[in-house]
């Protein structure tokens, strides 16, 4: 995906001077080991609905991505162990530059909705701690949302996690210093197979999970699940947000989405979140109308 923070050229100013000037226009931030590929159906359904909306390729993700070749079939499960990765450079900072340069970009055409599902959340507060005049409203979609505990982390050394089915996903153990987290998402153990379908989808057909996992990328920074990801209230805390709560939920638990909001209404009692509880699993939900809707209502309190 090219980056949007490029230009102030003509066709920008045309496009922001246009009919829809002053309509909102979504940033997508996408998980763990994912891509801007995973809000195609969002993407297409908001298109369809009218709205503007962009999803992010988060830096060492999409075609920046690294496939160690011993991800590669005939896969070579030591050297996986082992084969160093570029994207363990990579650090929540740089996360947040890239998406500030997206916000920066698209706030030219009117009011801008940050949306991240899962790990995105983390991005979501580094950027709406830089840039909270830039940004009308933050979606957390069964996101981690970091106030009071400092990382994920730590949330997920919370009682409120303890169940949760990323504890039985099993990652390839590479060493420390290897600075990744890696996933065998084509793995062929049918116990790694039944533990990612409970962990993203357990409603899902095993056909639908196989080509989710298809779209999955092996590795993620170790260091952003680390990092201090704190909304700090007289940033991130000045701008309206909402949750979308996943009921279904296997891998952050309602009981974990429910701590993390509590402690974020906690620091900021006079902005608390607005909770959407949906019937969904931790990719969210099936039926991509409801994606739609849920996004619609927000968009609607942006205008």
């Amino acid at each position: 995906m090219s980056n949007l923070s490029g230009s102030n050229d003509t066709s920008d100013r045309v496009r922001a001077d246009g009919p829809r000037r002053g309509a909102p226009t979504f940033v997508l931030v996408h998980g763990a080991g994912s891509n801007s590929y995973g809000w195609s159906p969002v993407l297409q359904e908001l298109g369809a609905r009218g709205h503007r909306a962009v999803a992010v390729d988060l830096p060492g993700h999409g075609l920046g991505a690294y496939f160690p070749l011993s991800y590669q079939t005939p896969q070579d499960p030591e050297r996986l162990r082992t084969e160093p990765s570029p994207i363990a450079a990579v650090t929540m900072e740089d996360f947040a530059a890239h998406v500030v340069g997206v916000v920066r970009a698209v706030h030219r055409n009117g009011p801008v909705i940050l949306v991240g599902q899962s790990l995105g959340g983390v991005t979501v507060n580094a950027v709406a701690n830089q840039v909270p005049e830039l940004i009308a409203h933050l979606v957390y979609a069964s996101a981690f949302c970091p106030t009071r505990h400092a990382s994920v982390a730590q949330l997920m050394a919370t009682p409120e996690a303890s169940t949760s089915a990323l504890f039985r996903l099993t990652a390839v153990p590479t060493p420390p210093e290897l600075g990744v987290n890696r996933v065998n998402w084509r793995s062929g153990d049918p116990d790694f197979f039944a533990a990612a379908k409970e962990a993203l989808g357990s409603d899902l057909p095993d056909a639908e999970v196989r080509a989710l996992l298809n779209t999955l990328e092996p590795d993620e920074s170790a260091a952003i699940g680390a990092a201090d990801a704190r909304g700090l209230p007289d940033r991130w805390g000045r701008v309206p947000r909402t949750f979308l709560r996943f009921t279904e939920d296997r891998s952050i638990p309602p009981a974990l989405q429910d701590l993390m909001i509590r402690e974020a209404d906690g620091t900021t009692p006079d902005n608390p979140f607005r909770v959407r509880s949906l019937a969904a699993p931790h990719i969210g939900p099936r039926d991509v109308a409801v994606w739609g809707d849920e996004l619609e209502q927000v968009a609607g309190m942006c205008r």
